[in-house]
């Protein structure tokens, strides 16, 4: 049943193999359990509450990528979108969070709509072969500095922007060890080499009186303070349009480079185009409107799946094993905390066991810079600012808008424009005219 579910041999993959790569995935993306509730709470919604939205909308989310599409593609909601919900609408804007939900909850009906007639599909196609690799190289480049941020091996130098940081802290010792160990195992040809490194870089942090000890299991929070509290109705109104609109243009561009990223790492792409695009477009679609229901942010496709396809991850049954692990993390939340959550120094939280995982991910994620065609600039360049920005900017979607505008405007002054898409000449002028107004 499960090999006509999930075609494993088509795949060449294995029920271990793919659950070593849910496991993984889990792991290095299992931070947002701890991060979100902290950030929503912010706005004033319960932290537990947010928790167990994000543990059962996540699951909900990813089981949707792993049977509609069969992609190990995990989702859960998006970081730099819980943010833009809190700081931007609720605190900023004096949105009542209750009507946020409600305006994300409209974004992600959009993008249903818009994934059954195949227009994001449609986006994904008519985005040029240099473009697809430059997004996942500098998607591989964003995830390995956030890596080094949260090793706390990469810090805010005032004057000079980034510079190292404290070297000889523990937690900092820590990460490094386990880019270290992971390494080694990678050279080695260990299966399973980033889940072995975590666990061994759990272990040495528990042993070292690093990572706390909480217990094991406790009883899930109550759902009731944000269940389905949303507010639609006054979130539709004129003032809460362009809202609206910004929620839509980041997730929309967020999942499309993420969703590139991690099928050019894993071999997906078939001749620049990617297989079954629309059931997986319709799962990130579906998994917001869960996420909002259910009371935390916008719910998307996340770039950390990378690490479960890095060790072997190939079918949708590796969702399966992502999936019932945020189900399973309700329960154990102590020993998820342990891996998972962070720790402070000076004033700042660091994960440094999972950190290593996105550094050395940030690594394997280099090998498509070799296929952009550099000797000619009007390909070379706007994929040279597609990688360069998303990590300069700390945002995937501002990378793919460089990227799509340079190319689009190199192609018309050089009398190419015949090699655009069409669609990419209409997301280029969207994107030009939120520069201009929305910005």
């Amino acid at each position: 049943m499960l090999e006509r579910l999930f075609h494993f041999k088509e795949h060449t993959t294995s029920i271990s193999q793919e659950t070593i790569g849910g496991l993984t995935t889990f792991m290095t993306m299992a931070y947002i359990i701890f991060v979100q509730p902290a950030v929503l709470s912010a706005a004033g919604m319960d932290f537990g509450s947010v928790m167990v939205a994000t543990c059962v909308s996540s699951a909900c989310a990813t089981f949707l990528m792993g049977f509609l599409a069969n992609y190990p593609i995990a989702l859960a909601p998006a970081m730099g979108h819980n943010f833009f919900f809190v700081y931007t609408i609720c605190l900023a804007m004096g949105v009542p969070w209750q009507t946020a939900l409600g305006a994300n909850f409209i974004s992600g009906a959009a993008f249903v709509v818009l994934s059954l007639f195949g227009l994001r599909e449609m986006l994904i196609n008519a985005i040029p072969a240099s473009l697809k690799h430059a997004i996942a190289v500098g998607i591989g480049l964003f995830i390995a500095l956030i890596g080094f941020q949260w090793a706390g091996i990469v810090v805010y130098k005032p004057g000079t922007i980034l510079g190292f940081g404290d070297l000889h802290s523990p937690a900092v010792l820590l990460a490094i060890f386990g880019v270290f160990v992971i390494t080694i195992l990678y050279t080695l040809k260990i299966k399973g080499a980033i889940v072995i490194g975590i666990i061994a870089t759990a272990i040495l942090g528990a042993v070292a009186g690093m990572v706390p000890y909480h217990g094991i299991a406790s009883l899930p929070p109550s759902l009731a303070p944000t269940f389905f509290k949303l507010s639609i109705g006054t979130a539709m109104t004129i003032s809460l349009l362009p809202t609206v609109f910004i929620l839509f243009f980041l997730d929309l561009f967020d999942t499309v480079g993420t969703l590139i990223g991690v099928s050019e790492q894993a071999g997906f792409l078939q001749q620049g185009k990617l297989p079954r695009a629309r059931p997986a477009l319709l799962a990130d679609a579906i998994g917001t409107i869960c996420g909002t229901l259910l009371g935390t942010s916008t719910v998307t496709s996340y770039i950390e799946s990378s690490t479960g396809v890095a060790s072997g991850a190939r079918t949708g049954f590796a969702n399966v094993i992502t999936g019932l692990l945020f189900l399973i993390a309700l329960l154990f939340f102590p020993l998820v905390q342990m891996i998972g959550g962070g720790m402070k120094l000076n004033g700042s939280i660091l994960y440094p066991i999972t950190a290593p995982a996105l550094i050395i991910v940030g690594t394997l994620m280099m090998s498509g810079v070799t296929k952009i065609e550099w000797d000619d600039i009007t390909e070379a360049i706007p994929a040279f600012l597609t990688i360069v920005i998303m990590p300069y900017a700390y945002s995937i979607t501002e990378g793919i808008a460089v990227g799509f505008i340079f190319f689009t405007l190199l192609k018309l002054l050089t009398g190419k424009i015949k090699q655009v898409h069409p669609i990419l000449i209409i997301f280029t002028v969207l994107f030009i005219l939120r520069y201009i107004f929305l910005m």
